[in-house]
């Protein structure tokens, strides 16, 4: 096995991301959690407050040797809309925002060339506000926040926010994923 890297990426709701990427072929683990926080060990709670400045996010370990950085953003940027600041949907507050938290020049470099690629595309008809920073602190979430897709799909977010997304990946990217029959 190569060694593994890791992405943090924020993009509203932790729940619709982990459900997304954890689907992955090559992602090894997705935990959800807070990202670019002012305090240490924020609760979901303070998270919510807009207090911390930190963002619902994920951490995802990945094998380079099976899916690049590249391809996991790419699946980022259509995973969710990046031309909407501070939201996704009905989710509103910075806790929400788009952003790309790379740790090293080299994840730097290709979130802001996915990034020019994806304007310069067309594909968004508004600008896209994704922050794209460096990576600073990652907090896990509470344990009641993992896995919340896979074990609450009969909850209404799940049902009409989280599934389609997972629809969509499964449309999309399905050489990308992992048996999808296993899900």
């Amino acid at each position: 096995m190569s060694q593994l890297d890791t992405a943090t990426l924020a993009s509203g709701c932790f729940w619709c991301t982990e459900a997304v990427f954890q689907r992955l072929k090559g992602v090894t683990s997705v935990v959800s959690g807070y990202a670019a926080s002012k305090v240490p060990n924020p609760t979901y709670e303070a998270v919510c407050s807009g207090k911390t400045g930190a963002a619902e996010a994920i951490q995802v370990t990945y094998d380079p040797s099976i899916i690049s950085y590249e391809k996991i953003l790419e699946i980022f940027w259509h995973m969710h809309d990046p031309t909407t600041l501070n939201r996704q949907g009905n989710d509103v507050g910075t806790q929400y925002r788009s952003a790309v938290f790379y740790h090293n020049g080299e994840q730097q470099q290709v979130a802001l060339a996915t990034k020019a690629s994806i304007e310069q595309s067309g594909f968004y008809k508004k600008p896209i506000v994704t922050e794209i920073s460096p990576f600073t602190n990652f907090y896990p979430a509470e344990s009641y926040h993992k896995e919340y897709y896979d074990r609450n799909r009969t909850q209404p977010y799940c049902m009409f926010v989280i599934d389609p997304k997972v629809q969509k990946l499964l449309k999309e990217y399905r050489k990308d994923l992992k048996d999808a029959s296993a899900r």
